[in-house]
């Protein structure tokens, strides 16, 4: 008697299974959102905090760059160990720091407590960040699902970025600036509950030790290097406390390099960067976050201390520029379906460089539509349009065994960009500035910076045209078959292309 045979399976994934996916790209989202919240949300509580805890202006600054430096100087770090040791338990221990330190920032009582706080956040974010890309596309599988589930990362990222105005703006006037971190704390422990219970562990099978030493002279090197450039502030370039740094820094970076060339398990191993979509995408990243990082410093400052914004009116200001850069980020998927990755980024780039020449107009007097929400939209559209491209480009050369490193790669350039372009954009406006607290003189700075950023996106789009690989077929995020072989269908999750893939 011949079996009889059911062929009435679903095509469709159980409901259950369903249902985990979008717990899974929930809590992965809601992580993201909030490391990139923190990044922006202190900047209109910033004056807030100067009163409060006495700090000095280039304190203030570090209120900013302690969480950027070594949230970028670990996140290499970070994504090794996920794909070491689990991405469920990094998560969840990446969380669980920044939720402490988030506590302890604003619970402090000094400037260095505050300070101490920040940067202990940041190494939490470092080791949370890369995770929550790395269990995204483990649970979503490869092609248009998953270039939608980057997009919304991307879009949720950016969101929080953006909306650190409106929600510094929102808990510092109605409650205090102490208010901007504290709300980290039962967001941080929902997530982690929700977390244990629904994320699957998963690693990549390799059981190397972590180059710790590769991690600290990288995160050294970023740091000395950065604290350099915000050193010219007051020192100029040619001297002694800005060469000294900047030259350590630069060195230190040198011996990171050298060590990770010879290591047997380096946190950065230098073949991933030999791949062009990796090492374009992170450099077309880092020069993109090095231009718009420092646009939510300057919009926020310029905002309450020229116009005379309160927080909540500064947030509530730049709340068309949040919705801006997460429609576009949403609308990346779609429009690169249709075009590519390359020509979308570069478009991206380009408008967002409009709307950074159109802020550099910006004067003592000028009106809410066009010195603050028309620029700041065109800025930050054009960020979300180029952002998720950028992010798909720089992950698909990616072997299994490296998403968790090259997710890492990816936020380690868009924030250490973002660090040292607010750093040198910083010192550009000093220098206009000339040391006057002057109205005019202060505006007349942050216009240069603004027409700095200008060229630095140009001089990136010009770049990105030259260097970005253009295959339609691999920015789309779909299976690209390595010279004289089937595509590789091994290991615990769907492929990216792998790293020995032909480039475009």
């Amino acid at each position: 008697m011949t079996p009889m045979v059911d062929d009435s399976t679903p095509t469709r994934p159980p409901a259950r299974s369903r249902t985990r996916t979008w717990a899974v790209v929930a809590a992965a989202c809601t992580g993201q959102f909030l490391v990139v919240l923190d990044v922006s949300v202190v900047n209109v509580a910033l004056p807030s905090m100067r009163t409060d805890l006495g700090l000095s202006g280039p304190g203030l600054q570090w209120v900013v760059n302690a969480y950027s430096i070594a949230f970028a100087g670990f996140m290499l770090l970070g994504g090794r160990a996920a794909d070491i040791y689990g991405r469920k338990r990094m998560f969840l221990t990446g969380l669980g720091l920044f939720t402490v330190a988030s506590l302890a920032g604003g619970l402090a009582q000094e400037g260095w407590q505050l300070l101490a706080a920040r940067a202990g956040q940041g190494l939490g974010a470092a080791v949370l960040s890369p995770a929550t890309l790395t269990i995204l596309t483990a649970a979503v599988p490869e092609g248009p699902a998953r270039t939608r589930a980057i997009g919304t990362w991307m879009a949720v990222g950016a969101g929080g970025g953006a909306a650190g105005g409106l929600i510094g703006g929102v808990l510092t006037d109605a409650l205090s600036w102490r208010w901007v971190l504290l709300i980290n704390v039962p967001i941080g422990a929902l997530v982690i509950a929700g977390a244990a219970v629904w994320l699957a562990e998963g690693r990549a099978g390799d059981r190397r030790r972590v180059d710790l030493l590769g991690a600290v002279l990288v995160t050294a090197g970023l740091a000395t290097t950065a604290y350099g450039i915000v050193q010219t502030e007051a020192s100029g370039w040619t001297a002694a406390p800005t060469l000294v740094p900047l030259l350590g820094g630069l060195a230190l970076l040198g011996v990171f390099v050298l060590v990770e060339s010879r290591a047997a398990a380096p946190l950065m191993p230098l073949r991933v960067l030999g791949v062009r979509a990796v090492s374009a995408g992170n450099v077309s990243m880092m020069l993109l976050g090095s231009a718009t990082f420092g646009m939510w410093y300057f919009m926020t400052v310029y905002a309450q201390n020229i116009l005379g914004y309160t927080p909540l009116q500064a947030g509530l200001a730049l709340l068309p520029t949040s919705v801006a850069v997460f429609a576009g980020s949403k609308a990346a998927p779609g429009i690169m379906a249709r075009t590519g990755a390359k020509p979308l980024a570069v478009a991206g780039v380009l408008v967002a460089a409009a709307g950074f020449g159109w802020q550099s107009t910006m004067d003592v007097h000028g009106s809410y539509l066009t010195s603050v929400c028309l620029p700041g939209i065109l800025m930050m559209a054009g960020s979300g349009l180029a952002s998720t491209p950028l992010a798909t480009l720089a992950t698909s050369g990616a072997a299994p065994g490296d998403a968790g490193l090259v997710s890492g790669l990816v936020n380690t350039s868009r924030t250490m960009g973002g660090a040292l372009g607010l750093a040198v954009l910083s010192t550009v406006a000093a220098a206009r500035t000339g040391g006057s607290g002057g109205a005019a003189e202060i505006t007349a700075g942050y216009a240069l910076a603004f027409r700095t950023a200008t060229v630095v996106l140009v001089a990136g789009a010009a770049m990105m045209l030259l260097w970005l690989p253009g295959s339609r077929t691999k920015a789309a995020g779909r299976p690209v078959t390595p010279a004289g072989g089937r595509p590789d269908r091994s290991g615990e999750e769907p492929v990216t292309p792998a790293l020995h893939a032909p480039e475009a």
